[in-house]
Order: structure tokens, then C-alpha cells, then sequence
């Protein structure tokens, strides 16, 4: 008896293959073989008369799905057919989640076998788990389908009845969706928040003190009973102190006076308090944390993360990376306790078994967390990998680790110092027993955050010591911006909204890059002039599909269909045919939108006017003599630091243009000429016409009144 075992990758076949029969033989289906049509060549000719076929999904009987077969996987269907043909049984082994589960109920409708067919999942590519998952096969799971299908039939008629309505209004080749158009969102959101941001100032003192030959640092937190301003008393729209603070705003003047008044005085020490405490380790990793830390500590983008993760899982060195658990099994916490034991020794070890519980909003997915594959965990070094893989191995290895390690203990001591009617504050902290720290340490998407195990060493002080300032130094300041998001703090403001799925944000912040709507730099991701323009459009004509609670709800209905708790069809119906569904209000505000007034963009505190084309954004000013100017923004000018001066520096560099009017025909046929060997151009030679295609496609648009 021979059996034919399918599965997504040949990497995870070649593993797999390892810990099965030898009659048994195992082929790649290269991920999904059935998909909704691409692209209007996908769509088959009997349908692509009719109005829902651009979508691939006929709303008009019961939104059913047109499934097609993409030209490149017609090789593999063909050869999985054949493979079937001498089986006398078939194994799906596809990956346990929804995706998974709709790539195995696709491989049924395509290969319609004639025998015993077999459902097997597994979290982890081991010996042990593949004989059990053997032993304990089911059935495909409708209801997981059924979900999954759901999900992707939302997202198309959200993407593809939005993304054509952005290309008529804004330009060609922009997207909308469902979770996307909210992660854009996020990222104006806070672009404006710094945009209407305004400094604050102020000041303070800094001393180096020493007791005993050991320095240490203090800071001035008061004078005379009051406190003295600090960043967080700053309203970060106005620049000045939160109305209603009582506090000190100390300016240069007065800092350096009261620095004089206090130099050469003697110092006290007025009080100082000891508070031990104590910090149990993090949980282990879901997707979700796993792209954060990696992003933080690693700078791995969401989606090589997860390209590494799979590689490791297929290769059999960690467990299925795509979960919102934290659980751990039984097995995974005896052998997270025998590397502590082995490795640190029985006094790091926590006292009882640490289990953990999901917190995550509609927690899914797998029912383990991300963990070191097997009974025993491999130590980094015994791997043999390399690169990414064994910095990202070594991540999960140690996070995994530390969860049944003893919790932390440490001091943390404050002194207060008076010197004459100013109050400093020195603070320490001492590591009494550094537990978990020893293996793993969470990182911080604030960058000026002090690591967690970091000692802060203070001299032993009493109440009426006299330490000596050895020196005194005026300090200035200016609050800083909001942050922008980095793809770490933007997966954890996703994840605790509710938005999407955790599984998917490597993907949707790939699309945000790759269409144009933010730019990541320095590991930070910033949205561009078009996310202005489309967030703007999206916001006033569909507020709802942007709005996060809104999609919180919508992801809630979806997680409410995989449980049998609601039904699929009304909602659908409701969603998109309803009198207020997505296909009216699209229908209803096409001509409420304006395409000129979509594609401007106002900027607070700047009387010019931006405007969007598909070569990207520019500025539009007329001259003193009434004539249009014409200036490209450069590519990594962001919204928010467009300002006065800037806009100034580029009106100076600009060349002024005609306006449309005083052209002749043959001289837009001239210019549109050039414009077309520029672009042929830049095809044949590379990037090097880059800057003059841009800048000679912006002004033919705006001469011929295209933009």
C-alpha cells in the first residue's frame, strides 16, 4: 500500500520525508493552488461578460467565489495529479491554521481522489510529533474553511471595489483594504500629530556628586516646594505648559542664576527610600511579539521575520510560527526547566512550572506558542545555523528558556538631596538576584529606555550625609515629537485594536511600502504624500472602512462565522448590498469626489498647495506674474517636515513654467515627445533619467490638466 502526502514547501517535504515510512511519498503543493483571479487574463472567458467577474466573486449568488487556477501552478496540479494516481491513500498535511486548512479543502476539490483521504496536523516537524499526528488523523475541517473563505471573499470586495475608485480619483496603481487602509491611517494619524506638534522649552540642573570616591548623578526636581516643569508637563500642540500645571518652567536666565546661587553650597541628603521588587519573565513568543522583538532587537522587518521563522519551522528547529498562543505543552516546559537546570543551575530555576494564558483579542490559530522544536531543546550553538536563522533561533531559544526561570529581584533606591531650597532626586537600582535576566531580557520600542537589568550603582547614603557636588551644569531641553511608528510598535497598536490578524501583518506592511504609502528609514515607517491624499479621501467619503473600532468589530463578526456564532451570508450581504453597503456608497460618491481636490493636499501652516500625481508629489504656485510654478518634492521629504523654510529652499531652486494656455499644440506634442524618450530612456539605461522622467512627467500632466 502506497501513500501520497502533501504538503505546502519541498523544504518541509525533504524534512517531513525523514520521519515517515519509506512507502510513503511526499510532494509540495507550493502554497495555495486555487486563488480568486488576479488580473482580468486569470478571469475565463464564459464569465468576463458579466459585472461581478473583475471582482471574482458573484454577488449576485451568494458572493460565490471564482476559483481559478493560476497559470503558474497548473504544472504542480498536474503533478500532484499524477502522483495520486498511484496512491491508495492521501494524507493533506497541510499547516494546522486556516490558511492551511483552505489549501488542503482546495487540493480535494481539484484532485477529486477516488481514495481514503486523511487530514494530518502537527505543530512541530519532529519524529515524535509526526508519529503522533500519524496515529490521530481527522477530517478537513469545513467550519476552519468556511472561516478562512469568509475572511478572503471580505477582503477582495473591500480591495477591489475601493483600489479603482483611487485610481480614477488619485492615480493609477494604489490599493485600499480592509486592515491596510487602517495601518495607513495610523501612520498619518500620528505624522499629523507631529506635524501640529510645537517645541517646548526648558531647563533644568544636573549634578555629579561623589560619597565615599563613588560618583553618582542627581537631578533638580524642585525649588522652593515647586516642582519644576519637565517634558510631560508640555501640551505637544501649543508648546506650552498643560493648562492647570502647577509647576516651575525654569528658562535660561533663571537656570543659571539659581546654578550660581547653589554653587559652593553644602548638600544634604533629606530622605531616601529602598523598594525592593521583583519582575517575572515575559510570555512566550506568539507572531505577534516575536515580529516586535525581532524588529526591536534583531532590525528584521515583519516579513523577513516571518520568511526566517518559516524556513526554521519547515527545517524542523522551532514550532509553527504563525499563533496567537502563549500556552506551552507539557513536554516544552520540561525541557525549557532541564535547560535552566543544566545550563544556569537549580537556584534559577522557578520554583513551580510557569504557564502563561492568551490575552490577545480573539486569540486563534495554533494551541502552542513559538518555541524550540523536540523533547529537548537544541542550544543555539548546536544548530549549525547561521545568519538570521541563528540570531532568530537564539531570540525564541532564550525567550522560551526564560519562562521557568526565577523571577528577578532587585532594589530600587531614590534619594532626595536639598541644598538650600532646591530638591534633587538620585536614583539607583541594585540586581539582588538577577533570575531570568541571566538568559533574556525583553527590548523596548523606546529608544531612551534603560535595559531593565541594567545596575545603577549609588554610594551607601544615610539621612544628614553631606556628599560632595563636584559639579554643576545648566541643562536645556525641547520636547521631541510623537514617535513614528516602527513596524514593531506598529504590529502591537494593530494587535491591541483588534485589527487583522497577526499572521498577516508582514505581509500588509510589505503592501505599504511596496504601493508608496510610507517609506521605512532608520527603521521607522513614514507615510508619504499620497497616504496623505488617500487617508483624506477614505476619511471624509468612507469613514467607517478606516475607522479601528470599526474594523475591530468587522475582524470580531469574522473570528464570531469560524465559531458558528454568526452567519456568513447576511453579513456579506448586509456589508456590501445593504442600502448603505460598500457597492451603493461607492456608486452614490462617485461623483461627490472631486479628482483635482483628491489629489491636493492641505498642510497646515502652508498657503501653497500640494498636489498628487502618479510620478508623486509636487507643489503648484503661481509667480507674481500669475503664472504657475511647478516643483517636485523630493521623494524623502515627509509631510510633517514640509515646513516654511523647506518650501522656501525648493521655490528658490524651481524654474518657473508657462501656464497651459500660452502653449501651443505642436509645444505639448513637443513636450510629450520628450516626456515619451525619457521614459524609453529610463528603461534602457537604468535609474539614471529617474529625476527627469519625474520631473517632465509632472509638468506635462499639469500643462495638459491630467494631474
Amino acid at each position: 500500500m502506497s501513500t501520497l502526502v502533501i504538503v505546502e514547501s519541498p523544504t518541509k517535504a525533504r524534512t517531513i520525508r525523514n520521519y515517515l515510512p519509506r512507502d510513503y511519498q511526499v510532494e509540495a503543493s507550493m502554497g495555495h493552488v486555487r486563488d480568486l483571479p488576479q488580473s482580468a487574463s486569470d478571469i475565463p472567458e464564459n464569465v468576463k461578460k458579466e459585472k461581478w467577474a473583475k471582482i471574482g466573486v458573484n454577488v449576485e449568488a451568494d458572493f460565490e467565489p471564482l476559483y481559478i487556477v493560476p497559470q503558474d501552478k497548473k504544472k504542480v496540479v498536474k503533478a500532484l495529479k499524477d502522483a495520486l494516481k498511484g496512491a491508495d491513500e492521501l494524507i493533506l498535511a497541510t499547516d494546522e491554521d486556516r490558511e492551511g486548512e483552505s489549501i488542503s479543502w482546495h487540493l480535494l476539490q481539484l484532485l477529486k481522489p477516488k481514495v481514503p483521504v486523511k487530514r494530518m496536523v502537527f505543530h512541530e516537524i519532529t519524529e515524535d510529533a509526526i508519529q503522533r499526528a500519524l496515529s490521530d488523523c481527522r477530517d478537513v475541517d469545513v467550519q476552519l474553511v468556511h472561516a478562512q473563505e469568509t475572511r478572503r471573499i471580505l477582503d477582495r470586495l473591500v480591495g477591489y471595489t475601493l483600489s479603482p475608485l483611487l485610481w480614477r480619483k488619485i492615480s493609477a496603481g494604489l490599493s485600499a483594504g480592509r486592515v491596510q487602509s487602517v495601518a495607513v491611517r495610523l501612520l498619518v494619524t500620528r505624522e499629523r500629530q507631529r506635524r501640529a506638534f510645537r517645541k517646548g522649552s526648558y531647563w533644568d540642573l544636573k549634578a555629579e556628586l561623589t560619597k565615599d570616591k563613588t560618583p553618582f548623578e542627581a537631578r533638580l526636581v524642585s525649588v522652593g516646594n515647586t516642582r519644576v516643569a519637565t517634558g510631560a508637563d508640555f501640551d505637544e500642540s501649543t508648546g506650552q505648559i498643560i493648562t492647570g500645571r502647577q509647576v516651575l518652567l525654569l528658562n535660561e536666565e533663571e537656570t543659571r542664576s539659581l546654578h550660581d546661587r547653589l554653587s559652593d553650597r553644602p548638600w544634604t541628603v533629606a530622605n531616601l527610600e529602598e523598594r525592593a521588587s521583583t519582575r517575572k519573565p515575559s510570555a512566550p513568543f506568539t507572531t505577534s511579539t516575536l515580529q516586535q522583538e525581532a524588529n526591536r532587537k534583531l532590525r528584521l522587518s515583519a516579513r523577513e521575520t516571518m520568511r526566517t521563522a518559516q524556513n526554521l519551522y519547515e527545517q524542523g528547529y522551532i514550532t509553527y510560527m504563525r499563533t496567537d498562543s502563549t500556552n506551552l505543552s507539557q513536554q516544552a516546559i520540561v525541557a525549557a526547566r532541564s535547560c535552566v537546570e543544566q545550563m544556569y543551575g537549580k537556584e534559577y530555576l522557578s520554583p513551580q512550572p510557569r504557564q502563561y494564558t492568551t490575552k490577545a483579542k480573539g486569540a486563534q490559530e495554533a494551541h502552542e506558542a513559538i518555541r524550540p522544536a523536540g523533547s529537548s531543546f537544541r542550544t543555539p550553538q548546536a544548530t549549525g545555523l547561521s545568519g538570521r536563522e541563528l540570531s532568530l533561533y537564539d531570540l525564541i531559544w532564550k525567550r522560551t528558556v526564560a519562562t521557568q526561570m526565577a523571577e528577578a529581584r532587585q532594589t530600587n533606591v531614590t534619594v532626595q538631596l536639598q541644598v538650600e531650597d532646591a530638591t534633587f532626586r538620585a536614583a539607583g537600582k541594585r540586581i539582588d538576584f538577577p533570575g531570568f535576566f541571566r538568559a533574556y531580557v525583553e527590548g523596548s520600542d523606546d529608544p531612551n529606555a534603560a535595559i531593565e537589568n541594567q545596575e545603577v550603582i549609588l554610594p551607601r547614603l544615610q539621612v544628614g550625609d553631606h556628599p560632595e557636588c563636584t559639579e554643576l551644569d545648566a541643562i536645556g531641553h525641547e520636547t521631541q515629537p510623537p514617535a513614528r511608528y516602527s513596524e514593531a510598535s506598529l504590529v502591537k497598536m494593530l494587535e491591541s485594536e483588534g485589527i487583522g490578524r497577526p499572521s498577516t501583518y508582514a505581509s500588509i506592511i510589505g503592501t505599504i511600502i511596496d504601493r508608496g504609502y510610507a517609506q521605512l528609514i532608520n527603521n521607522s515607517l513614514i507615510p508619504t504624500f499620497t497616504a496623505f491624499a488617500v487617508t483624506t479621501l477614505l476619511e471624509k467619503h468612507f469613514p467607517d472602512l478606516v475607522d479601528t473600532s470599526f474594523t475591530a468589530r468587522m475582524e470580531q463578526t469574522l473570528d464570531d462565522i469560524s465559531t458558528g456564532e454568526a452567519d456568513w451570508l447576511p453579513y456579506l450581504k448586509e456589508f456590501y448590498l445593504g442600502e448603505t453597503g460598500l457597492e451603493s456608497q461607492v456608486e452614490e460618491r462617485e461623483d461627490q469626489i472631486d479628482g483635482r481636490e483628491a489629489r491636493a493636499i492641505d498642510l497646515e501652516g502652508l498657503d501653497t498647495k500640494i498636489r498628487i500625481s502618479k510620478y508623486g508629489a509636487y507643489i503648484e504656485q503661481e509667480t507674481e506674474e500669475g503664472e504657475p510654478r511647478i516643483i517636485n518634492i523630493p521623494q524623502d521629504l515627509s509631510p510633517a517636515d514640509l515646513d516654511a523654510e523647506k518650501l522656501e529652499v525648493l521655490l528658490t531652486r524651481s524654474e518657473q513654467t508657462r501656464p497651459a494656455s500660452r502653449h501651443k499644440r505642436s509645444d505639448l506634442r513637443v513636450l510629450q515627445w520628450s516626456l515619451r524618450s525619457l521614459r524609453a530612456a529610463w528603461r534602457c539605461h537604468g535609474r539614471q533619467s529617474q529625476a527627469e522622467t519625474r520631473l517632465a512627467a509632472s509638468r506635462c500632466d499639469a500643462l495638459t490638466g491630467n494631474v
